[in-house]
């Protein structure tokens, strides 16, 4: 199980903390959140249960679902600088 994914987003002059985290295997989803100053500016749950489907080894599970991390973590950044979040 991976934790989570973080990345601090820099634009217009502001710090965004944007947070991806794994709510479990009973779940089969993980939680993004984008912060700004410690508020919480935008959440949101992302169910993963195709991954867990696929019936993969461990390790490849587990990349998959960072991979998928990774890639809502690019997206909720270019919402961002879009102004779609802010």
């Amino acid at each position: 199980m991976i934790v989570g994914v973080n990345r601090v987003y820099e634009h217009a002059g502001r710090q965004y903390h944007i947070q991806a985290e794994d709510l479990g295997l009973e779940q089969a989803c993980f939680e993004v959140r984008v912060y700004d100053g410690g508020t919480v500016l935008w959440r949101k749950k992302l169910p993963y249960a195709e991954i867990l489907q696929k019936n993969l080894p461990r390790l490849e599970q587990d990349e998959s679902l960072r991979a998928l991390m990774e890639k809502t973590l690019q997206t909720v950044q270019a919402a961002i600088a879009k102004g779609k979040l802010t």
